[in-house]
């Protein structure tokens, strides 16, 4: 059955119309070839920048997938996860959703701020490989609205090899059609306001040999080897490309190098009978591109109300809430040897006017928390939204690293009880708070939209009095504990 999406207040609707507002937008792509995470990534996150961004976009391929590292990291986040998560956290960034089909991985990281913003969060993944049976190959995307502004993430693997550039525009033609999304705004990836579409796109450099490319890289003359793309190639044919805009390739081709340097290929390879000296060739196979949806089409041809009563909706939100992108950076990063591919840096400006900037729930804590009492969460609705039995509150520290990062949560529906029409109580036992206390938020999570809803100010967890007193361990007191102490000793 269809969710019923949320709708604007007209309070909402007027602040809507104010004037736009800027969001800071880091996005990375890097075929990391199943190695591990360096050690520090300052460079690859401009984390020394003096401007920090909204919202960080990671797309990783080839991240390992090996059976016994698989199956570890189905049970526990991988180690390129834990290490985003453990720099972006200290400095006030939660991870909001993530997807991973084997090698392929996509995170979406917000500043703490956004996060009651951002709504209808949904993930899919298409697999390619071996004729659509195998997910080394294929596309992972993360679809969601930022302030009423429906947006979509697609990170690709595409076929590999020089002569299969035609073979890799099937696979994103399969991929952009066979992804659907719940809801009315977006049901495809073409509907979206605004697409990402990025990473080892495969795409190589044509008909130039050898030589020729390589002085051009040396030379810095990146622009002589533009037309021999083949993603540019085939832009000149392809409909749905020409809709992806993408910035100037004024950096050298991110593949293939010698790890641990900045050489491009220079191996040798062994044939039956002795040494061939063939190398690949440098490419750009690692991209970024954005897709701005086009003006609704003319209504004249629009047989059916329905088809005209959409377009005509359409025209009006794209008139009232506009929505604008600049690329403020397209580069690679060249400092980094752990792959045969360097990562893509691509750092952009989104204008919008904001369709709602209230959170659908505000929520605080009632009276002092500790781990002595029982305590209670008041909260209210600010705007009607459809609730579920499958609805919680969770209880976080401050510099939680993702959704699933709570030190405890009560189901909102089980341990309800209501104060008057206006505001609820929730009930939190004892048994479930930290005793080692802690400055800490309440979050609401909505299974109907998927998403952290409203969050409260930061308050104070006392720790507890009786455990001082009698000198107990936390973990001797509840099974809650033992993970919360180990987190507050980290």
């Amino acid at each position: 059955m269809e969710e019923e999406e949320e709708q604007p207040s007209e309070v909402e609707l007027k602040k809507g119309r104010d004037e736009g507002h800027k969001f800071r937008l880091h996005m990375v792509t890097w075929n990391v070839a199943t190695a591990d995470p360096p050690n520090d990534v300052t460079s690859l996150l401009h984390l020394d920048s003096p401007k920090s961004p909204d919202l960080y976009v990671i797309g990783l391929q080839e991240v390992s997938a090996a059976p016994l590292r698989f199956l570890s990291d189905i049970t526990f986040d991988d180690s390129w996860s834990q290490m985003f998560m453990s720099v972006l956290a200290p400095r006030k960034y939660v991870m909001v959703s993530s997807i991973r089909m084997q090698g392929l991985l996509l995170l979406f990281f917000s500043k703490l701020e956004h996060i009651a913003f951002i709504r209808d969060i949904q993930t899919m993944y298409t697999r390619t490989g071996l004729f659509g049976y195998w997910g080394n190959k294929g596309g992972v995307s993360i679809h969601l609205s930022l302030y009423g502004h429906v947006l979509c993430f697609l990170n690709c693997h595409l076929a590999a090899h020089m002569n299969y550039a035609s073979e890799r525009v099937d696979e994103f033609e399969y991929i952009m059609d066979s992804q659907t999304f719940d809801g009315k705004k977006a049901q495809r990836i073409v509907d979206h306001r605004l697409v990402f579409w990025f990473g080892d796109l495969n795409f190589r450099i044509q008909d130039h040999g050898m030589h020729f490319v390589r002085n051009c890289i040396n030379s810095q003359n990146f622009k002589l080897l533009w037309s021999k793309d083949q993603l540019n190639m085939m832009k000149q044919k392809e409909q749905i490309l020409q809709e992806f805009e993408e910035g100037p390739l004024d950096f050298p081709p991110t593949y293939k190098f010698d790890l641990n340097s900045d050489t491009y290929d220079s191996r040798f390879y062994r044939t039956w009978f002795d040494f061939n000296s063939k190398k690949r060739k440098p490419a750009w196979t690692d991209r970024i591109l954005w897709r701005l949806r086009p003006k609704a089409p003319p209504i004249i041809g629009q047989d059916d109300d329905e088809s005209k009563s959409d377009v005509l909706k359409q025209l009006d939100e794209d008139e009232e809430f506009p929505l604008k992108i600049r690329q403020d950076l397209y580069t690679s990063n060249m400092e980094y040897g752990v792959s045969d591919h360097k990562p893509v840096v691509g750092v952009f400006t989104l204008e919008l006017r904001k369709v709602y900037d209230t959170p659908l729930v505000r929520l605080q804590a009632e009276g002092d928390w500790s781990a002595d009492i029982d305590a209670l969460v008041i909260y209210s609705r600010l705007q009607p939204f459809s609730s579920s039995a499958w609805d919680w509150v969770g209880l976080y520290k401050v510099g939680f690293r993702s959704v699933s990062d709570y030190l405890t949560y009560t189901w909102v529906k089980d341990d309800e009880v209501a104060f008057n029409e206006e505001i609820m109580q929730v009930y939190v036992s004892k048994e479930e708070i930290p005793v080692r206390g802690g400055v800490c938020v309440l979050c609401y999570y909505s299974n109907t939209l998927q998403c952290i809803i409203g969050i409260s100010e930061p308050f104070k967890v006392h720790e507890s009095k009786v455990a001082l007193e009698e000198g107990l361990l936390p973990e001797k007191i509840n099974h809650l504990n033992q993970s919360v102490a180990g987190l507050n000793l980290q």
